[in-house]
């Protein structure tokens, strides 16, 4: 009997032990499973998460993919732009070189056109020196027996004649005197182009002061104010500028001989290449309209009873300056005077 109730409690023991171990066992499980429900949850949260990204990220794919194909059919067009461009400008190209290849043949043709001009021009220049040369000589010898004959009537018959008839000779010994002006005006422009020049460093004040000092003496009533500042030395002809300064400072001269006070300014002017010499003076001045022609031969812009003249020192004087390489200009103002100026190069040669 009590055995049989000893097997009964072990039993029931055992059957405890097991039910507990049950219990226990599904505690765990429900722990798990409950932990396996939370992550379910987190898993399926994020999970709706992804899902929102990856239907975000279709979205952005189906964008891009628009603008892709807008993109390509922009890229498509440029292209085809790109490829017309490049037919344009291979036809531009073909047009440019035929173009250049005309131009090129007007150039050599207007070089050639230029040098056959030059070279008539300068035979031309060459027969008129000669013919200005010959005529200018050979108008010396009648002028000549003119002025002799002229002379002649002048001491055997002036006393004899009436007042009209001495009117003539003097008109007749001014106008031959005017002549031999001309003549030899002349003779010495047609000899500018053939004279070698031998250049040298000049002194220029030296050359003016050797001008201006007979004047100066000659002015008894210091009516010629003369003001030369120091001018820069120049490579030159000196006979030819010498030539040069006597033109330009006898026609500040005379063209200011209605002044009672004559003011002359003598100067000079240097950039990195050049040196500008010029001569102001306050007389009768010009009208700039014309102030192109004072520089031709024979041309002048006032008559010959308001200031005598031949009309060929000025031109004289460019064609010396132009030898030189050099310029020549002028500026003025009517009754206000006027200011000559011309340039030479520093180095020599």
């Amino acid at each position: 009997m009590n055995d049989i109730f000893y097997k009964q409690t072990q039993d029931d023991l055992k059957k405890n032990e097991e039910k507990a171990d049950r219990a226990a066992e599904l505690s765990v499980a429900n722990k798990k499973l409950a932990f396996q429900n939370e992550e379910k949850d987190k898993r399926a949260a994020e999970l709706a998460v992804a899902n929102k990204e990856l239907a975000f990220q279709n979205e952005e794919k189906d964008k891009r993919a628009a603008e892709l194909a807008v993109a390509n059919k922009e890229l498509a067009f440029q292209n085809e732009e790109k490829d017309k461009r490049a037919a344009e400008l291979a036809a531009a190209n073909k047009e440019l070189v035929i173009k250049k290849e005309r131009i090129k043949e007007l150039n050599d043709q207007l070089e050639n056109s230029v040098k056959e001009r030059t070279a008539q021009l300068e035979h031309a220049n060459k027969e008129l020196e000669a013919v200005s040369y010959s005529i200018s000589h050979d108008l010396k010898a009648p002028l000549r027996h003119i002025t002799g004959y002229n002379s002649l009537l002048e001491k055997k018959y002036k006393d004899l004649l009436p007042a009209e008839g001495r009117q003539y000779i003097d008109n007749i010994s001014s106008a031959t005197k005017n002549m031999a002006e001309l003549i030899d005006g002349l003779l010495q422009f047609s000899k500018i182009n053939r004279i070698e020049m031998k250049k040298d460093l000049l002194n220029m004040n030296q050359i003016v002061d050797m001008l201006t000092w007979p004047i100066k003496e000659g002015d008894i009533d210091n009516r010629i104010e003369f003001s030369i500042e120091a001018l820069p030395l120049a490579y030159g002809d000196l006979e030819m500028m010498t030539s040069v300064w006597s033109n330009l400072i006898e026609n500040a001269i005379k063209f200011t001989k209605n002044k009672n006070l004559v003011k002359i300014i003598i100067g000079a002017e240097e950039n990195e290449n050049t040196i500008i010499y010029y001569i102001k003076d306050n007389g009768a001045g010009f009208d700039m309209n014309y102030a192109s022609k004072i520089f031709t031969m024979f041309q002048r812009l006032h008559s010959q009873k308001d200031f005598e003249g031949t009309g060929i020192g000025l031109a004289t004087v460019q064609r010396l300056i132009t030898r030189h390489g050099g310029k020549i200009w002028a500026e003025s103002k009517v009754g206000e005077g006027a200011s000559f100026y011309f340039s030479l190069i520093k180095t020599e040669g």
